[in-house]
């Protein structure tokens, strides 16, 4: 049988899953609701700035910006403040800084904003929960079922078996980056009413020795902003999908595979918050999945990474998942 053959019937049977439904599904009502907070969240900010600045248009993002920055100095003021906590404020405010010295208005919204938020806020958790879930039974279900065995009674190398199963891994790891893409614009135009993907966007930023460096400041459009960050989400999801093919050749238990993933991530989290002065840290998979922070200047939980570190251990992780993946899958008798 021709490898395409074998990869059309991979991807027929992940389009026929209940869980795909389910995963959009969540994603759809997720979505939905964090569409109607960001909203919600905005009108009170707007409502509490004007009473607090005494005016009733709050149309005016440099009076809204000098207030958060204010609201961040009378914050930072107070001496029992955590370092971590500290220096995340610093660096929002020196932030908001540069938007009022560059004359940039950060409070605008629109349904390209949305997008991009949603994935920054998913791209550490929920995106690989839902890769997970519909990765993990890849080959551990058919081992459960037995057609597994169906499979291996076929004149064809258990290389080409394989390998449809990753290709088609590879589709449906797409397919839900253009979901969680898709669902969000629609939702979010909407709600906010603008695509806005002209408006201008700061990226560039990073973080050295706890300090925010502007020196490779750049600004692009929003539109390639999102396009930038929806690529970095589909390299973690690359990565988790390829993970978690591993744990499904390795285990015959479905639920056994979605456990030992989901008790890897969120246990290794834990344990870089608890180590993360630790050097071997900075190679866990989990330290390395929030890409898109290098984007945004946000704050790393470990201080040293940079973007083209974090997509190298990331793609080092799933090219040594992919290979025990196929050393085991070679020799592993499925007969028993």
């Amino acid at each position: 049988m021709k490898l395409y053959n074998l990869v059309g019937n991979e991807i027929l049977k992940l389009f026929m899953k209940k869980r795909l439904f389910v995963v959009l599904g969540i994603l759809l009502i997720l979505i939905g609701l964090f569409a109607y907070g960001e909203q919600y969240t905005r009108d009170r900010t707007e409502a509490r700035v004007a009473e607090e600045l005494g005016i009733e248009d709050v149309d005016d993002w440099r009076e809204i910006t000098n207030q958060q920055l204010r609201d961040l100095d009378r914050r930072l003021e107070n001496p029992f403040i955590p370092e971590e906590g500290r220096a995340s404020l610093e660096v929002r405010a020196e932030q908001l800084r540069y938007y009022l010295e560059e004359d940039i208005n950060p409070t605008t919204f629109s349904a390209g904003q949305f997008m991009s938020n949603f994935m920054e806020q998913s791209i550490f958790l929920f995106l690989p929960l839902l890769i997970i879930l519909l990765g993990a039974d890849i080959v551990s279900k058919e081992s459960t079922t037995g057609t597994i065995k169906l499979l291996m009674t076929r004149p064809v190398p258990r290389w080409k078996i394989l390998t449809s199963k990753v290709l088609a891994l590879m589709v449906l790891e797409m397919l839900v980056i253009f979901a969680m893409a898709g669902i969000s614009l629609v939702i979010a135009y909407f709600t906010f009413g603008s695509l806005g993907f002209g408006e201008p966007v700061i990226t560039g930023f990073r973080i050295v020795d706890g300090s925010l460096d502007t020196s490779n400041i750049q600004t692009v459009s929003l539109g390639l902003y999102n396009i930038m960050v929806y690529s970095l989400g589909y390299i973690v999801a690359f990565t988790i999908g390829k993970m978690a093919l591993m744990v499904s050749v390795l285990v015959k238990s479905t639920p056994a595979a979605i456990g030992i993933m989901m008790s890897s991530l969120i246990g290794g989290t834990f344990l870089s918050f608890f180590i993360g002065d630790w050097e071997l840290t900075r190679y866990l998979f989990n330290v390395n999945l929030q890409l898109t922070d290098f984007l945004s200047g946000n704050l790393q939980q470990v201080e040293g990474l940079s973007l083209g570190f974090s997509v190298a251990v990331l793609m080092a992780w799933a090219l040594g998942s992919v290979i025990i993946a196929y050393g085991v899958f070679q020799y592993k008798d499925f007969m028993d």
